[in-house]
């Protein structure tokens, strides 16, 4: 039995094939992958020439609830989650990165990811 898909993740997948066309993870310039639920967002860095994820960070990690509790909403958490990575890619010595929005529109908790990478230090 086949499940419908909804008319709004379709197009989502369409414009995800779009980016992915233009948008490659090199070792000296990552890739970085925003995702999003209804509930938590999830963040990678990935080298797509040696498919390999460098570093991975969601909201829904034990190991960052206690920074997330001071979150007001689900912006501010993503904020705090694309501060949290751009800490983490510093670590490994990663400074630019190509921005992969993974077909979602850049606004909202993506936008608010996006700022708090910035402001952690990634340039992209």
């Amino acid at each position: 039995m086949r499940t419908k898909v909804s008319p709004r993740e379709v197009r989502r997948r369409r414009i995800k094939k779009h980016i992915r066309k233009r948008v490659l993870g090199t070792p000296e310039r990552p890739r970085l992958v925003v995702s999003r639920s209804l509930k938590h967002v999830f963040a990678q860095i990935v080298d797509d020439v040696n498919q390999k994820t460098l570093i991975g960070i969601s909201s829904s990690s034990k190991k960052y609830a206690s920074l997330l509790k001071d979150a007001k909403d689900k912006k501010d958490a993503a904020r705090i989650i694309g501060e949290e990575i751009a800490k983490l890619a510093a670590e490994k010595k990663i400074e630019t990165v190509v921005f992969d929005r993974n077909g979602y529109l850049y606004h909202g908790r993506v936008k608010a990811l996006a700022d708090g990478a910035r402001k952690g230090g990634l340039k992209f």
